[in-house]
This record gives structure tokens, sequence and C-alpha cells, in this order.
């Protein structure tokens, strides 16, 4: 893993969302308070939300831009439950996508969440959150895998052939919501390292590997990509596995992120 000269995402970072699909009233509220957390302290507990990003944050010295703070604010919402592209979508149909998201303002970035009957070309193939740039607009696909591919990507959440291992139970009571969670915390990691595809990442440029993607499946202390998570925190309420707290008493589950001090995966816990 190591700095290749490119451009790298700092100081206010706007975000505009489309909805497409019908996604559920959950899956909104959960992936809302996971980005409304991020910058906030929330209260004497730990971990936190906003420890993860301060990880997130920390890549900006490799990048040589000491003491960079990123500050993530939602400043556009777009809901498009008709499917206008269809239920099937490919490259073509992110640009007006992020056109809508963006209402044509090049500095937002456009995170596109589908409801779980909406095939996204690219996704569970080895990945499930995706982010690219298209006409120099970083952008940020993520599906509800319950449908399409629960074994590849809402693990850990499910049992997998894929992934061995005893499968937790999800920290909002949602599968497909903390599955997304995860998937989105992963692109949005590799967004702000690698937006353009020559910042932060290892191996050619083209099967380029992210600061997420290099800790893929690892989410505590002892936890490895062959199916063991790692140390998590269980919430007596529900049951549901998590590892960071975040506003209002939420909880989330958040991947491992690559660790330039140590060289290995680093988690909450």
């Amino acid at each position: 893993m190591s700095y290749h000269g490119g451009q790298t995402l700092n100081g206010q970072l706007k975000l505009g969302l489309v909805w497409y699909g019908k996604v559920g009233r959950i899956q909104k509220n959960t992936i809302r308070s996971f980005i409304n957390s991020l910058n906030v302290n929330a209260g004497n507990i730990r971990p936190q939300v906003s420890h993860w990003w301060d990880m997130v944050e920390s890549y900006q010295v490799t990048a040589r831009k000491r003491g960079a703070r990123i500050g993530v604010r939602v400043v556009k919402q777009a809901t498009d439950k008709s499917y206008a592209c269809g239920k099937i979508l490919t490259k073509d149909f992110i640009k007006p996508l992020i056109a809508k998201a963006t209402g044509g303002d090049k500095s937002v970035l456009t995170v596109i969440f589908t409801s779980r009957d909406v095939t996204v070309d690219g996704l569970c193939m080895g990945k499930c959150g995706q982010h690219g740039v298209l006409d120099f607009q970083p952008y940020i696909i993520v599906g509800n895998p319950e449908t399409e591919c629960p074994e590849a990507c809402a693990w850990p959440f499910v049992k997998s052939k894929l992934t061995p291992g005893i499968p937790l139970k999800p920290p909002s009571g949602n599968i497909g919501a903390d599955a997304m969670v995860i998937a989105f915390a992963q692109a949005l990691a590799e967004t702000v390292t690698n937006p353009f595809n020559n910042g932060i990442y290892q191996g050619p440029v083209m099967r380029s590997v992210g600061v997420a993607e290099a800790c893929h499946g690892i989410f505590g202390f002892g936890g490895n990509p062959a199916g063991k998570v790692g140390k998590t925190l269980v919430n007596p309420r529900n049951g549901g596995a998590y590892n960071a707290h975040g506003l209002r008493g939420k909880k989330f589950l958040l991947p491992g992120l690559w660790n330039f001090q140590t060289k290995c995966c680093w988690t909450l816990l």
C-alpha cells in the first residue's frame, strides 16, 4: 500500500445521495445515522464512528497533507422510486444519476443507494460497494445484497459458503441496512484516499486494492479474511454485534482499514 502522488479528498466533503428504487425506511435511517456520526463526538463511550473516521483522516499525512480534516455532510438527496434507469444498472446509467445527485455541482460526491430488487453491474463480483470516476466526477454506488448476493455481500450477517464462520446478528436488526453501511464505509474510505485512481492503493491500477479492501472481512482484533470476524461487542437489547457507537445510541459494525504505521489491518476493537 503506497501513495502514488495523485489527489485525495479533504476539507468539506459534500454528499449528494440518490435513493434508487424502493429503498426501505430502515436502510435510509441507518445510513443517514452513520453519515451524521462521522464527525460528531457521541459522548463518553468508546469506540465511536468518529474514531473510525479519524483513521480515514489520518491518510492525509500519507498524502502529505498534514492536519487536513474532512467534514462530511449531505447537501442534496433525491429519490427515484420509478426505476427511471431500469432495474439493471450499468455504467451507462451512472451519468444521469450523478446529474440528479449533484445538480451540476462538481464539488458534490454522488452516492447511489439501490433497493434489493436492483442489479448493479460489477457488484457481487468481489465488490459489495463500487467507487469510480466519470467525467472527472467521483461517485459511489451501493446495493442492498439481501436478494442478489447475500452470501457474498451480506456476510457476516448471513451464513456463507464463501466465508465460513458463525453469522452475527446485525446491529440495527436489519441485514440489508447494516450490510449497506459496511459496503458504503469501505467505498467512502477508498474514494477519499483514491478518488481518481492515482492516490493511495496497492497493486496495478486496473486491479488496485484500496485501504478497506485490503482488510475485507476483518472487523475486530483477531479477525482474518478466512471467516473470522474478530472481536465485537454485543448489544444486550437485540443481540446485534457492533464495534462502533454513533449518535443517539445507534450502533454499527465498521470494517477494518489498512494502517500505514503498523503495516497491518487496524480495527476499532
